[in-house]
């Protein structure tokens, strides 16, 4: 297992779509375990491939203590909004508010090729979002919302 560098903010890489992934073996295992070192060493809660320079559909997630693998991830339902304040590994420095969905569901295959069906709340959900738009090319910064203030409770 090895520490990958994580792409930054402006290479371009970062807003290509990434390809689905075919072949379950040895090479995934091992990007896979990579992106896990790779996540904790950066103190983040996901990773996607993307963002190690490899344009392959797989992310890690540590949420909550919930450690998850997921290769060809698919948002196939999706309820409610949040918003909050977001960072990412790939943008240094950078926070902003976006609005997400409250509850996600993801249809997704293991390191085996195993298909499964996970449902995030709250943290969770917006980390699902989150990654699977890196795979699209997508960063949080195209969806922070200008000028928006924390309600400050009562």
């Amino acid at each position: 297992m090895a520490i990958r560098n994580i792409v930054q903010e402006g290479d371009e890489i970062l807003r290509k779509k990434s390809k689905p992934v075919h072949d379950f073996d040895e090479k995934l295992w091992e990007l896979l375990d990579d992106m896990k070192d790779t996540m904790v060493k950066g103190d983040g809660i996901g990773l996607a491939a993307v963002q190690v320079g490899i344009l392959r559909r797989v992310v890690v997630l540590d949420v909550n203590n919930m450690k998850l693998e997921l290769v060809n991830p698919t948002i196939i339902d999706q309820y409610g909004e949040q918003i909050n304040q977001e960072g990412c590994l790939s943008c240094k420095g950078k926070w902003g508010y976006v609005k997400r969905p409250k509850e996600v569901t993801v249809k997704a295959q293991d390191r085996y090729g195993n298909e499964f069906v996970i449902t995030g709340v709250d943290l969770l959900a917006r980390a699902f979002c989150h990654e699977i738009d890196h795979l699209d090319g997508v960063l949080f910064v195209d969806k922070i919302i200008k000028d928006y203030k924390e309600k400050k409770k009562k």
